[in-house]
């Protein structure tokens, strides 16, 4: 192998070596964010790194923390609910955005003090949770290929929905520059579900 060669794919098991040798800058917690557009395969990966990480690891959905079809105030529920307790020692809790009913449970899910915090959804590595992260990724695929994976989940029906949505996730990757400022970038469009994740640079 030409070590001069650059790398065209990541083994997950890589990756959450990574996270675990990285700095724990959230409190004792390595806050981990998989970011990227609506389709691109965000949740299958950030579950399949939950998996390969194991009981040291805690899932937290962004979509979860939407308001509806909306980024405005998700990062700060993240902030004040679950981020703020962790760091200092104590766990954390969110409302779950309901989507059938539009409102937010009224029931609270607790978030434990873990050892990897995975935070996946479109917009959750805003700079403000810079000096917390230790990993930031980043899951791209092609938007007619997004659409169709939303549309098969979410129904043809909510097509001017998702129109919408990529119109405001756009500008919030461009006024964040998300892309550019993670630390690995994948490849949602060649599959994330072998061994290998691809890289995309």
């Amino acid at each position: 192998m030409d070590p001069r060669r650059p790398l065209s794919t990541v083994d997950l098991a890589d990756i959450a070596d990574r996270v675990l040798r990285g700095p724990a800058r959230l409190g004792g917690v390595r806050l981990v964010c998989v970011d990227g557009p609506a389709g691109s395969g965000k949740t299958t990966l950030a579950g399949r790194l939950a998996s390969a990480l194991g009981t040291d690891a805690v899932l937290v959905h962004f979509d979860d923390l939407y308001a509806g079809w909306t980024l405005t105030g998700a990062s700060s529920r993240l902030r004040a609910g679950v981020l703020r307790p962790l760091a200092e020692g104590r766990p954390g809790s969110y409302h779950r955005f309901d989507w059938s009913t539009r409102w937010f449970l009224p029931e609270a899910t607790v978030v434990p003090v873990p050892v990897v915090l995975l935070v996946e959804g479109t917009g959750s590595s805003p700079r403000s949770l810079d000096p917390w992260t230790t990993l930031r990724v980043w899951v791209q695929a092609p938007p007619d290929l997004r659409l169709a994976r939303g549309l098969a989940r979410d129904g043809a029906h909510l097509a001017p929905e998702w129109r919408r949505w990529q119109s405001t996730e756009a500008a919030e990757f461009a006024r964040e520059d998300t892309r550019a400022r993670a630390d690995l970038r994948l490849d949602g469009e060649r599959g994330l579900l072998a061994s290998t994740v691809p890289l995309l640079d």
